[in-house]
């Protein structure tokens, strides 16, 4: 069932996109570190007004740096090194690859940072610190609910296209994945191995890198491989907002679930004007906000974040937005959602 293609990084050297934040005031004295994925994708956007916000409020002189791509490992590890050699306390760091990154936030710990992971966890878990992020299996088990309440009797003869991130399959893009999966009724499987699934409804998985460009090739993909395609998975809402237009494109719009996962503004938007069914929300400016509070105090005493009772994380919660509620299912509206995108 596995039909991953590859995607293709741009140039190895690409450079880290870095900017002081304006908490850069004369006289801070603890310093942190931003490290996102993307500087471009509105999630990230979002996550650095929180991290920002938060170091003016509590004295921090932050750095923040980025890669042009989701996927830009190397990007990330010379953000660290960096942040490690300018005496940072601490690092907030979105694993643009959650296993490879491992060997540098070690190096980073061992150097007395305190490292936080935010939305996406490392693997495994422990190699930070902390983490504070959704529930990302719960949030793709939320939409994967809806769907299949959404289409009643047909779920069982749908015909699903799984929009995933990219090749290297890191925790937050099986999480999402295995979880819609496993809410719209599919044997998982292996639940950290996106595509080994035998149940005949998916047509089969491509990859996004996340964005609107890579979602739209991914759906033709699927789309010449099954053209009634009725169910739309996404990694994320600028990859289903690709995925709508290559579905406009064939008069396929009005006939096809979409479903997805992030809940900012502009997705909560596209519940309202009928692109996306659902998505649940996250909240990565609270994530960011609550990194930099716990780096002041671990600065100030030594102490460590500590993980909500029962998982390995800090669970910064999860919202179900759709404009068609079902049943069983708690939800808010589009209304709702854009009084609470992202805050």
């Amino acid at each position: 069932m596995k039909t991953i293609k590859t995607a293709l990084l741009t140039g190895a050297a690409i450079a880290v996109s870095m900017a002081a934040a304006p908490a850069m005031a004369a006289g801070h004295e603890v310093g942190a570190c931003l490290i996102t994925k993307t500087d471009t994708n509105p999630f990230f956007v979002k996550m650095k007004e929180g991290a920002v916000a938060g170091a003016e409020a509590n004295g921090i002189n932050l750095q923040t740096f980025a890669g042009k791509i989701d996927g830009d490992v190397e990007s990330q590890v010379s953000a660290v090194e960096t942040c490690i050699a300018s005496g940072a306390k601490g690092i907030l760091i979105t694993p643009t690859d959650s296993r490879a990154l491992a060997p540098v936030v070690t190096q980073a710990r061992e150097n007395g940072l305190l490292v936080i992971a935010l939305d996406t966890p490392f693997e495994p878990a422990d190699t930070a610190d902390a983490t504070f992020a959704t529930d990302n299996f719960k949030a793709g088990e939320m939409i994967g609910q809806w769907a299949k309440a959404k289409m009643g009797d047909d779920a069982a003869n749908a015909k699903i296209a799984m929009l995933d991130l990219n090749p290297s399959e890191i925790s937050v893009d099986y999480l999402r994945n295995q979880g819609f999966l496993q809410g719209f009724g599919v044997d998982i499987k292996n639940p950290t191995d996106i595509g080994d699934e035998d149940d005949p409804r998916i047509v089969g998985n491509d990859v996004t890198n996340g964005n609107e460009e890579g979602g739209r090739t991914a759906m033709e993909n699927l789309l010449q491989k099954d053209p009634e395609v009725n169910v739309v998975y996404t990694i994320n809402e600028p990859a289903a907002a690709g995925a709508y237009e290559a579905l406009k494109s064939m008069g396929r719009e009005n006939d096809v679930l979409i479903v997805s996962v992030d809940g900012g503004c502009p997705g909560v938007q596209n519940i309202a004007d009928g692109v996306i069914g659902a998505t649940s929300m996250q909240f990565p400016l609270l994530m960011a906000s609550k990194g930099i509070e716990a780096i002041k105090q671990f600065a100030e005493t030594g102490e460590k974040p500590q993980n909500t009772e029962g998982l390995d994380f800090y669970n910064t919660g999860v919202e179900l937005i759709t404009d068609e509620p079902v049943d069983g299912i708690e939800s808010l509206s589009s209304e709702e959602g854009l009084g609470k995108c992202w805050g």
